[in-house]
């Protein structure tokens, strides 16, 4: 997997100072997984060390000035935006992490000026640019990741659409694409139930489309449902639908366990990971493979430990 990620964050001492500002969950987690295409567009327009900028909105149009000599340096980082861009799309990447605050790379944290007077927070020029390019897309700042829910949220995402990547580039026939549907069934009505039933009528067909067109058309609206955030409330009503398809193979005991582990999770006493722990466990017992080989129960590597923190659901 290969991921864009502003270089400060990589450790690279390319910030206007000439520091770095390593992120340890990019570079000594995701890293056992993710290959990192590093940019900085303010670096390659200015070098560093160098002034810092500052975004004025000049008559609905944005403009960018060095801070102390007050030039107007606004195509210099068109220009860099355009080449870092174009570095980006060379690769199939299949997320961006952004440096929060940088009049570049902010992501809704950048701020915006009129001459001397505050504009509130917006995203960053080269944020706004890549936003514009990659729909639906994983995309987030360092900053945001801090909290476990966005975290999670943002990891499950990469994930699953790099599964769309690697469907998309080698799916030959409709089994395959039920397969895909299939195993993302809990994973996606997580999210949402209306656009899950309607990825099921996209596999259907029932209008006789080209396979080309239902594989664009399904990927388009699961790219879009995958990045909707979960919340606790669907979480749990998939964990007691999950529950169901055990209610046969379990003794009362088990049932009562398994849904005292549904209820504290619901009211944030135990972390996620334990009531799945305990289903994928009960669905390997007692055999139940649609179970524990849904997407839903390992998203992501369980190393990642993202489902650890009570804190990641909302």
């Amino acid at each position: 997997m290969q991921i864009a990620v502003s270089a400060c964050l990589l450790g690279e001492p390319i910030r206007y100072d000439k520091s770095g500002q390593r992120d340890k969950f990019i570079t000594d987690k995701l890293s056992k997984y993710m290959t990192f295409i590093p940019f900085c567009p303010e670096n390659l327009a200015f070098g560093t060390p160098r002034q810092t900028i500052r975004i004025l909105l000049e008559e609905g149009h944005k403009r960018v000035y060095t801070v102390f000599s007050h030039e107007d340096v606004t195509q210099k980082i068109n220009n860099a935006m355009e080449e870092e861009l174009s570095k980006i799309i060379r690769h199939e990447i299949c997320g961006i992490i952004l440096k929060s605050k940088s009049p570049s790379c902010g992501l809704g944290s950048t701020k915006y000026y009129t001459k001397e007077m505050g504009e509130g927070k917006k995203d960053g020029l080269f944020a706004s640019t890549c936003k514009a390019y990659f729909k639906d897309f994983p995309i987030e700042e360092e900053a945001r990741l801090i909290d476990p829910w966005l975290r999670e949220n943002f990891v499950m995402q990469l994930f699953a659409y790099y599964d769309t990547m690697q469907l998309e580039k080698n799916i030959t026939k409709v089994s395959e694409l039920i397969a895909f549907h299939t195993s993302y069934k809990f994973l996606l009505q997580s999210k949402h139930e209306k656009n899950y039933r309607l990825l099921g009528n996209i596999v259907a067909n029932h209008a006789q489309l080209a396979f080309t067109d239902v594989i664009h058309d399904y990927l388009a609206l699961f790219r879009k449902t995958i990045a909707i955030k979960s919340k606790i409330s669907k979480t749990v009503n998939v964990l007691e639908h999950m529950a169901g398809f055990l209610k046969h193979e379990l003794s009362s005991i088990e049932k009562i366990e398994l849904h005292t582990h549904i209820k504290a999770f619901q009211e944030e006493t135990i972390p996620l990971i334990a009531v799945m722990n305990t289903i994928e466990f009960l669905a390997k017992e007692h055999h139940i493979h649609y179970l524990f080989e849904q997407k839903f129960l390992n998203p992501y590597p369980k190393s990642l430990a993202l489902r650890s923190s009570i804190q990641e659901g909302k």
